[in-house]
């Protein structure tokens, strides 16, 4: 029964009606609705369109990484090798039992007034946390650090800014912001590690870090560019996740129905 759970959970994810691209991979297109489908069990009814900018930007790159290698395997005919047909065999079943599953979900039907006394009940399920965007410099040593501060000190505004992208595609060891000017883009308090989150936080837009800031990656110079509250998603952003979680539980109910039903009219003997 724990393979049919996790075949159905990935039934959860919200299909956009309405595909956005989000990308181009040699000259084809990436929507949404692929990154939503390619990373449902991962997503678990988030949708993609919903996630910060370098969550989005991980799970494209991911599936960019996933389409290459499927075209690189095709190309070297390995579609006709003996052990892609052996391992496909072993999938039919799954494949088929997970079409089974598809099917019964598609005929199940919720109410809308149930998926809206869900949200109402449960509100705070769905907030967007409190983020920040930012950029930094990540240095060994705090006297490193300390000396980008004083050089950035007597700076503000745009200058701050082009001053503080130009040190941090110098000297960021950073390899992943370095190249972008140590912007790390939107996040939330999960997101980073403490130290990180809690200096990030408590400055105000367009202020840098006073003090170094230190965690197991080295010391940090942080330069906060923009921040948004805590806010209450609305009704209509979430109301097809809720209205899928609601059916997957219905579904659960109607396959131990039939697994009770099944199993009753079967001859089974235990040896």
């Amino acid at each position: 029964m724990k393979k049919i759970s996790l075949i159905a959970a990935s039934l959860i994810v919200s299909v956009s009606l309405n595909a956005a691209t989000v990308a181009t991979l040699n000259g084809k297109n990436i929507s949404d609705t692929e990154i939503n489908e390619a990373f449902a069990p991962v997503l678990r009814g988030q949708d993609f369109k919903n996630l910060p900018e370098q969550q989005k930007k991980a799970l494209i790159n991911e599936y960019i990484a996933q389409q290459l290698f499927l075209e690189d395997a095709k190309k070297q005919n390995l579609e006709k090798d003996s052990l892609y047909k052996e391992e496909l065999e072993k999938v039919k079943d799954a494949v088929l039992l997970k079409v089974y599953q598809e099917k019964l979900f598609s005929t199940i039907k919720i109410d809308s007034s149930k998926v809206k006394a869900y949200y109402e009940q449960n509100k705070n399920e769905f907030v967007k946390p409190a983020r920040a965007k930012a950029r930094h410099i990540l240095v060994e040593s705090e006297k490193e650090a300390k000396d980008i501060i004083s050089q950035l000190s007597n700076l503000k505004g745009k200058a701050l800014e082009d001053k503080f992208a130009e040190i941090a595609r110098e000297k960021s060891i950073d390899p992943g912001s370095a190249t972008q000017g140590g912007e790390l883009g939107w996040f939330d308090q999960s997101n980073m590690v403490k130290p990180f989150t809690d200096a990030a936080f408590s400055l105000k837009n367009g202020e840098m870090t006073k003090i170094p800031v230190k965690t197991n990656f080295g010391y940090h110079i942080i330069l906060k560019e923009n921040s948004q509250a805590k806010e209450q998603v609305k009704f209509d952003e979430v109301k097809k996740g809720i209205e899928n979680r609601l059916k997957l539980e219905e579904l659960q109910k109607l396959m131990a129905e039939k697994g009770r039903t099944l199993f009753q009219n079967s001859k089974v003997e235990y040896k």
